[in-house]
């Protein structure tokens, strides 16, 4: 097989308030892209695409009947979206000063790639774990 995949072209996050969504996305500096909506059997779902450089995320609210389902979706979610930092310190001090959930107290080190890394993250509106990773 010869299989040719290009990029990543964007990561789906299930979500419940896609307002809610964007705006949270919004203050991590990215913009919407697209808007959209969908049916799903039979009832009217929302999309948004939110682009900043060369990541794309799309937000989608099922409709309201599906709305109770997405808590229940943990094999199918995403675990994590990882993004590709600098500063790690500058950035863990920067998210925690504009008032981000952030789940670790420090960044975190990994003994990953040759001279490791340095992760934390913080929580979307939807409980969904974005990591900003530093490679050193």
């Amino acid at each position: 097989m010869n299989l040719k995949i290009n990029r990543l072209q964007h990561i789906g996050i299930p979500i419940v308030n896609i307002e809610a969504s964007q705006a949270f996305y919004e203050r991590l500096g990215f913009k919407v892209a697209m808007q959209s909506t969908f049916m799903h059997q039979g009832a009217q779902g929302k999309v948004t695409m939110m682009e900043l450089r060369e990541i794309t995320i799309e937000l989608y609210q099922m409709p309201e009947p599906e709305l109770s389902s997405i808590k229940q979706r943990a094999a199918g979610r995403i675990d994590h979206i990882a993004f590709d930092v600098d500063d790690i310190e500058g950035t863990f001090a920067l998210l925690t000063d504009e008032g981000f959930a952030v789940v670790e107290e420090t960044p975190v080190f990994l003994n990953f790639w040759q001279k490791g890394c340095r992760y934390f993250y913080i929580l979307g509106p939807d409980g969904e774990r974005l990591e900003f990773c530093q490679i050193l």
